[in-house]
C-alpha cells in the first residue's frame, strides 16, 4: 500500500514516531560526545537520527499536500513540520 493512500491522521502519528526517535537519537549522540560515556563513534547514530528526522518531516509535508483537510490537521500538521524543521536545523548545527 502506498504511503499516499493512509489516512491523514495515521501518517501524522508515523510522522511523530519518526521524528522524536530521530530526536531522541541525535540527542543521546550529541550528550555522549560531551558527557563520554560511551566510547563509541556517534556519527552514524546521528546519520540515523537526522535522517529519521527527514522521514517524519516529508511524512508531515506530505499531508499538509492533501486536499480536504481538516484544520485541526492541517495545523497539526503545520506544527510537526515547524517542531521537525527546527529540531533538524539544531542537529545539522551542533554536527
Amino acid at each position: 500500500m502506498k504511503w499516499t493512500n493512509h489516512p491523514p491522521k495515521t501518517l501524522l502519528q508515523r510522522s511523530f514516531l519518526f521524528g522524536i526517535t530521530g530526536i531522541a537519537l541525535c540527542l543521546l549522540a550529541l550528550l555522549n560526545s560531551y558527557f563520554k560515556v560511551l566510547e563509541a563513534p556517534m556519527g552514524p547514530l546521528n546519520g540515523v537520527g537526522l535522517a529519521l528526522q527527514l522521514v517524519g518531516l516529508s511524512l508531515a509535508v506530505l499531508v499538509i499536500r492533501q486536499r480536504k483537510l481538516t484544520p485541526e490537521i492541517k495545523e497539526k500538521a503545520q506544527k510537526m513540520i515547524l517542531v521537525l524543521a527546527v529540531g533538524l536545523l539544531f542537529f545539522i548545527l551542533t554536527l
